[in-house]
């Protein structure tokens, strides 16, 4: 996957702030969204600037399917109040997607937390550290003779 552009880091970040801005102004006239809390961590555009693809996190675990079917529901609402916000020549169509960074994080840390892992992780404390300076001192250089 190509790395994204200026443009499209800018704009997407440009999104976010305002995403937020309606989210935590209550602007959706949904009463689910304004109970369950919003995070939008971030923003990603296609090259063209047509879509963007809105990773959100809500507050409240455990119900993501009901969150995600609301923003849906309300995803044209959301995309016209976004529009008078931004000025670009044209606005992007909104896809959410549920983040989850934050799980696989946990999920990697439960993993180095285990014991067998922290065993093979931690160092060995009847073995020593040899510095590289010891290395070199231990061995047997000979002067070369001109």
């Amino acid at each position: 996957m190509k790395t994204p552009g200026q443009r499209q880091l800018r704009v997407g970040e440009l999104i976010r702030h305002e995403l937020a801005a309606i989210f935590a102004h209550g602007d959706v006239a949904d009463d689910f969204l304004e109970h369950a809390g919003v995070t939008i961590v971030e923003v990603q555009l296609s090259a063209d600037l047509r879509l963007a693809t809105v990773f959100v996190r809500p507050f409240v675990p455990g119900r993501e399917d009901a969150f995600l079917a609301a923003l849906e529901r309300n995803r044209r609402r959301i995309r016209k109040l976004l529009s008078p916000r931004l000025e670009l020549k044209f606005m992007p169509d909104l896809r959410f997607r549920l983040d989850t960074a934050l799980d696989y994080a946990a999920h990697v840390d439960e993993i180095l937390n285990r014991p067998e892992v922290r065993r093979d992780l931690d160092p060995e404390p009847d073995r020593e550290r040899r510095e590289p300076d010891d290395v070199m001192r231990n061995r047997s250089i000979k002067p070369s003779s001109l």
